[in-house]
């Protein structure tokens, strides 16, 4: 799935970080994110239909120290994020989201896929190092 993949926060992440810095209530974050892929657009308010079956589970992922780039914080995936092969047919990957937990959870960031692909038996789906951006300005 190739094609960098631009991430907007989720209502969940907005009020978090606003409630962290500007109102003193404390947040603590994951020990561990993971990258879920989806069939619909998962939107801000987390009402997106994650794929299921075939052998899916979210894979863990891991971000870059943050950089300023003409006065935007930019990071992204550190290296390449593999899913299990695909043991049946999983439906058309057209979004991903960054949750906080390996199932359920919270869902922090969220976009489209440049390319939507249908995940069929055997298919091996990753993202490569650096294909995840977040870019908060």
């Amino acid at each position: 799935m190739a094609d960098e993949i631009l991430l907007s926060k989720s209502n969940y992440w907005k009020t978090a970080c606003i409630n962290a810095a500007l109102r003193g209530i404390p947040f603590t974050p994951p020990d561990k994110l993971y990258i879920a892929l989806y069939i619909s657009d998962p939107t801000d308010a987390d009402t997106g239909q994650e794929i299921t079956g075939g052998g899916y589970s979210r894979t863990e992922v891991i971000f870059t120290a943050p950089t300023i780039v003409s006065r935007r914080a930019v990071t992204n995936n550190t290296a390449d994020v593999a899913f299990p092969i695909a043991s049946g047919d999983q439906g058309i990957a057209a979004f991903v989201g960054i949750r906080d937990a390996a199932t359920g959870g919270n869902l922090i960031y969220h976009g489209a896929v440049k390319k939507p692909r249908a995940i069929l038996e055997n298919d091996l789906i990753r993202f490569l190092a650096g294909q995840l951006v977040i870019d908060e300005g």
